[in-house]
């Protein structure tokens, strides 16, 4: 390796070492009414954000609430030189796909089938430092 992809490379690494991902795949729940919670946590600060979930009334709350407590871990266990309580971390990003999907079948009438499609999805996080420029507005 050259000495500009080694620093390259450096650089990504460190960038890499301050933000920290989660992810829940799988999740019983459709993928609209996750997107709905997920959106009320997008770009919000991580402590703001355990209170919108820890009150908000919508079941998908919960696993997001577990969820976001894994990223913060997950941030702690990179950067165990830093305190969270010194540094202000954001949900920086959030985003809801559609996961794989049990197909069944309701009896209907007159011997006709209606097809029931039962939803699941995949939740990543990602828990970064805010960012000086945008701290201050």
């Amino acid at each position: 390796m050259g000495a500009r992809k080694a620093k390259k490379a450096e650089q990504l690494k460190e960038a890499k070492k301050q933000i920290a991902i989660a992810s829940l795949k799988n999740c019983p729940t459709s993928p609209r009414k996750m997107r709905i919670v997920a959106d009320i946590i997008r770009g919000v600060e991580i402590n703001r954000a355990l209170g919108i979930l820890r009150y908000n009334k919508k079941e998908a709350s919960i696993r997001l609430e577990k969820l976001l407590r894994s990223a913060i871990a997950n941030w702690e266990a990179k950067n165990p030189e830093e305190r969270l309580e010194d540094v202000q971390l954001c949900v920086k990003t959030i985003f809801v796909d559609g996961g794989r999907m049990l197909k069944r079948v309701q009896p209907a009438p007159q011997g006709r089938a209606h097809r029931i499609r039962k939803r699941s999805n995949h939740v990543t996080i990602i828990v970064d430092k805010i960012q000086e420029s945008t701290q201050n507005k």
